[in-house]
């Protein structure tokens, strides 16, 4: 038994020792654990910092593209507007000049019926009263003897000055006329027209050169798409409403005549030679013309239909012919805008790059307790 219990107590201390460097080892491993982990989490929010630029301009570049992408959404499409009847072109039976729906042509219009047109009709009833009268009394029957008068000073008098007044009348609206068609205001679009024998060719210059010919639609066609015959094509010239409309107008083989009623306006197409007109029309909707120069065996077979439509209609309808043209989005309002953010915008999208989605949580658990020697 002496023996025995020495042996006993050295291996209970050997256990209690091997337990005690366990529990440290263990110790150990949980400090070193928990150091490795503290570094990681430190080093979370400068690599947040770190990305936030480059998050930032990713942000900006998506906020600015999905803007071009609404513009261009928005601007995308283009419906073939319909004629409304009655205006912008010939009536049944009609006597009276259209409608006009520019300023040169509505002062042209007032020049016309309140102030020729009454001084015609006056003159007119003026000088059929008069030689009815003439008529009348100094008829063979009612005179024996005629007068022998020659001279008069107070009619010839009369005769000089009226007239000279009558002209007077006339010629300063004439000239403010004159002068308003011929001194156009800046121009907002340009379009060059040519005629050929016999159809018009159409161009936009400040659109990448969009270019197209114009020609009738057949009876046929005409009737199915509800359009007048003879008078409506099948592409428009297409211009923006409430803009200044320059139009540069030739030829290429004979005289042409670019006319259109109801905008007052009227130039010869002459092979060699650029005129230039312009109108300005406030109202959307579809006017027609026709070539007013005899040029050949289907002149009565050139029409001109202009389609002016809103801004916002302009653009799409410019966006569409410059895709099927396969060019390049251009022209003013139509080049693809620069998309310029607000700064609070662009905080608001660092903010959202930087900040983390959710906060790193750190536990710290305490380590086992070592389990009791056991008795002797």
């Amino acid at each position: 038994m002496k023996k025995g219990w020495p042996s006993g107590l050295k291996g209970a201390a050997i256990a209690a020792a091997l337990m005690m460097a366990g529990t440290a080892s263990a110790q150990m491993a949980d400090t070193a654990s928990t150091q490795d982990a503290t570094p990681a989490v430190a080093a979370a929010p400068v690599a947040a910092v770190a990305a936030a630029p480059t998050a930032a301009a990713v942000a900006v570049t998506e906020a600015g593209a999905a803007h071009a992408a609404a513009q261009n959404d928005a601007l995308a499409g283009y419906t073939r507007t319909k004629p409304t009847p009655g205006v912008g072109q010939p009536v049944p039976a009609g006597i009276a000049i259209q409608d006009q729906f520019t300023p040169i042509g509505q002062e042209a219009k007032f020049l016309l019926e309140k102030i020729l047109n009454p001084i015609i009709g006056v003159i007119s009833l003026v000088v059929l009263g008069l030689l009815a009268w003439v008529a009348l009394r100094y008829r063979s029957a009612a005179v024996e003897t005629p007068s022998t008068t020659t001279h008069n000073f107070t009619i010839e008098v009369i005769w000089t000055l009226v007239p000279a007044l009558i002209l007077l009348a006339v010629a300063f609206p004439s000239f403010r006329l004159l002068a308003n068609q011929y001194s156009p205001p800046k121009a907002d679009v340009t379009v060059k027209v040519t005629g050929y024998q016999w159809y018009w060719g159409y161009e936009y210059p400040d659109y990448g050169g969009i270019s197209f010919d114009s020609v009738p639609l057949s009876k046929d066609e005409a009737a199915k798409a509800g359009e007048p015959y003879l008078l409506d094509v099948d592409n428009r010239l297409v211009v923006p409403a409430g803009k200044t409309v320059k139009v540069l107008i030739t030829a290429a083989d004979v005289l042409h005549s670019f006319a259109l009623p109801s905008f007052w306006v009227k130039m010869d197409a002459v092979p060699g030679r650029i005129n230039e007109a312009w109108f300005k029309v406030d109202r959307p909707g579809v006017y027609y013309g026709q070539c007013s120069e005899l040029c050949g065996t289907k002149h009565g077979f050139m029409p001109i239909a202009i389609e002016v439509l809103s801004e916002e209609d302009f653009k799409r309808w410019v966006r569409m012919k410059q895709a099927a043209d396969g060019i390049e989005p251009t022209g003013p309002g139509i080049a693809a805008e620069k998309v310029a953010l607000t700064p609070a915008q662009v905080a608001g999208a660092v903010r959202a790059a930087v900040a983390p989605a959710a906060a790193p949580q750190i536990t710290t658990e305490a380590p086992a307790a070592a389990p009791a020697a056991p008795a002797a």
